[in-house]
C-alpha cells in the first residue's frame, strides 16, 4: 500500500507497505527509532505509546497493534519527537528528571509519550491518562508527581502537529503488496465503498481499531489474505443524538462514545473508563467490540439492557434485530458473509442504567462478570426490567427468568433477593482462570441486590471503604 503521515514533523510517503506491518516494527527496524520500546507487544504495557494526531485532535495510542494503513493522512510522535527541535526538554521530561520517575527507563519512553499527550490536551486526570502504561521498579508516585508538576506548564510550540496532505493513492483502491507476497489490502473512502468491496470479498479481515486484529497478527502470527482498513470511512464515525433515538456509528471509539453516555448513562460512561487503557479507548470502536462476538466484552451488555437494535448491511441490502439476537452461540453470530455492523441504535429514556464490572483490577482487565440493570419502577412496582450479562454464558445475554421475577412486584430487597435465585435458570456458567462458576453466580446475583441498593440510596462504590 502507498501511504502517507507525518513523523516528528517531517511528511513521509511510503510505498509497496505490507498492509499488516505494524508501526512499531517499522519504527524500530526500518527508521531505527527504537525509544519506542516494545514491552507486551499486545497493548497492555504501553511502552510503545505513541501520539497519533488527526482532524480530531491528538491521541495516545499503542504503536504495537497499530497497522501503517491506519495511519494514513494522520501526525505520528514518537518520544524522539517530544524534545524541542533544538533538544529542548518537553515540561514532562524535566518534571520526570527533576521528581525522579524514571529508574532503569525500559517504560520511561511510553509514559513521556502519554503525559506529553496529556498534557496537549488538558487533562489533569492522570491516574486514568496513565492506567495503561506500566512500571515494574519506579513506583507510579513520583511519576504521578512529574505529571502534576507539569500540568500547568505551556504547550510547546512544536507539539501542534499538523495533519499532513492526503496521499496520491485515491481511496478505495486495492492495492497488493510488493511482489504479491503481502495480502490485498483495500482503504474505503466510506461506508458506500466498502459495502460494494466487502460483498465482492466476503472473507476479507476488516480492521476498525485493530485492538483485536493487532492481536492476531502480533501473537497469533496470522497474515489474512485480504483486509479492509475502516478509518477512512468517517460516516461510520460519531453519535447523534435526537429526542427519540441515540445512533451510534460502528466506527465510533469508547473515547468518543464516553462523553456522550456520561450525559445520558452516567454508569455505562463510568463502565467504558475500565475497558482497557486510554490508549486502547482510543483506538476500539463500538462497533468492533460487538462484531467479535465475545462473551466478555463490556459493550453489549449495557446496550441490551437499553435494549439497542444493531443495523448490519450487505451490498445496498439493510437489516435490523434486537442486539441480543446477533449473538448465537459461543464464537456465532448471525452476521452473514460480507456482511457488516454499521451503526446501533438505542431509544432515549430515562437514566435507570446501572453497569458492574467485576475483574481482578480495577484497570486494564477482562471481566470475569460484567452485568447491566435497567429497572423502571412505577407507584413502587417494577414495570419492566431488562437485565443482561457477559461471562455469564458463551455469549452476552439477557436474564429474562429474572426479569420476569421482577416485573410486576414491588421494588424492594426482599424482591430483589427472590429474584436473585431466577439467576440459575438463565445461566449455567463455567469455571475458568478468571472465576469459578459458583463464584460467578454469586457475583451475579449480588450485582443485582447492589443494584437495589443503588436505587435505594445506599452508598455501593467499590472505591469507597467505609466503617
Amino acid at each position: 500500500m502507498n501511504i502517507t503521515f507525518r513523523l516528528n514533523g517531517e511528511t513521509l510517503a511510503l510505498t509497496d507497505v505490507a498492509p499488516t506491518t505494524t508501526l512499531l516494527d517499522w519504527l524500530r527496524e526500518t527508521r531505527g527509532l527504537t525509544g519506542t520500546k516494545e514491552g507486551c507487544n499486545e497493548g497492555d504495557c504501553g511502552a510503545c505509546t505513541v501520539m497519533v494526531t488527526d482532524a480530531a485532535g491528538a491521541r495516545a495510542l499503542n504503536a504495537c497493534i497499530l497497522f501503517l494503513p491506519q495511519l494514513h493522512g494522520k501526525s505520528v510522535r514518537t518520544i524522539e519527537g517530544i524534545s524541542g527541535p533544538d533538544g529542548t526538554l518537553h515540561p514532562v521530561q524535566e518534571a520526570m528528571v527533576g521528581h525522579h520517575g524514571s529508574q532503569c527507563g525500559f517504560c520511561t519512553p511510553g509514559f513521556i509519550v502519554t503525559m506529553a499527550t496529556a498534557h496537549l490536551n488538558g487533562r489533569t486526570d492522570h491516574d486514568v491518562q496513565l492506567a495503561g502504561n506500566l512500571c515494574r521498579c519506579t513506583g507510579y508516585a513520583p511519576i504521578i508527581r512529574a505529571a502534576e508538576a507539569a500540568a500547568g506548564a505551556p504547550v510547546p510550540e512544536h507539539m501542534h502537529d499538523l495533519v499532513p496532505p492526503s496521499a496520491e493513492d485515491t481511496p478505495g483502491a486495492e492495492v497488493t503488496g510488493s511482489g504479491g507476497k503481502s495480502p490485498a489490502a483495500f482503504q474505503p473512502a466510506d461506508s458506500d465503498a466498502l459495502a460494494q468491496w466487502y460483498a465482492q470479498n466476503p472473507d476479507a479481515t476488516l480492521v476498525a481499531g485493530a485492538t483485536d486484529v493487532g492481536l492476531w497478527v502480533t501473537k497469533n502470527f496470522h497474515d489474512p489474505d485480504q483486509i479492509a482498513f475502516l478509518n477512512g470511512c468517517a460516516d461510520l464515525q460519531g453519535v447523534t443524538v435526537t429526542a427519540d433515538e441515540l445512533t451510534i456509528g460502528a466506527m465510533t471509539t469508547l473515547t468518543d462514545l464516553e462523553p456522550v453516555m456520561e450525559e445520558l448513562h452516567p454508569s455505562f460512561a463510568a463502565m467504558i473508563r475500565r475497558y482497557g487503557s486510554v490508549q486502547v479507548r482510543n483506538a476500539a470502536t463500538i462497533g468492533g467490540n460487538i462484531a467479535n462476538g465475545s462473551p466478555i466484552g463490556d459493550g453489549p451488555p449495557a446496550l441490551i439492557a437499553l435494549g439497542a437494535t444493531l443495523h448490519l448491511r450487505h451490498g445496498d441490502s439493510r437489516r435490523s434485530m434486537p442486539l441480543e439476537d446477533f449473538f448465537l452461540a459461543y464464537g456465532k453470530q448471525d452476521r452473514r458473509a460480507g456482511e457488516f455492523v454499521e451503526k446501533i441504535t438505542v431509544p432515549r429514556q430515562p437514566d435507570r442504567l446501572r453497569c458492574y464490572k467485576l475483574s481482578k483490577r480495577f484497570d486494564q482487565d477482562i471481566s470475569a462478570v460484567c452485568g447491566c440493570f435497567s429497572v423502571e419502577v412505577a407507584d413502587g412496582t417494577v414495570s419492566r426490567a431488562r437485565i443482561a450479562f457477559g461471562g455469564m454464558s458463551g455469549i452476552p445475554q439477557r436474564a429474562t427468568a429474572t426479569e420476569d421475577a421482577l416485573t410486576g412486584q414491588p421494588w424492594t430487597q426482599k424482591t430483589a433477593r427472590s429474584a436473585m435465585a431466577a439467576m440459575g435458570t438463565d445461566f449455567t456458567p463455567m469455571s475458568d482462570m478468571r472465576a469459578s462458576a459458583e463464584y460467578r453466580m454469586q457475583s451475579a446475583q449480588n450485582m443485582l441486590l447492589r443494584c437495589w441498593h443503588e436505587d435505594a440510596g445506599t452508598p455501593v462504590s467499590v472505591l469507597e471503604v467505609r466503617p
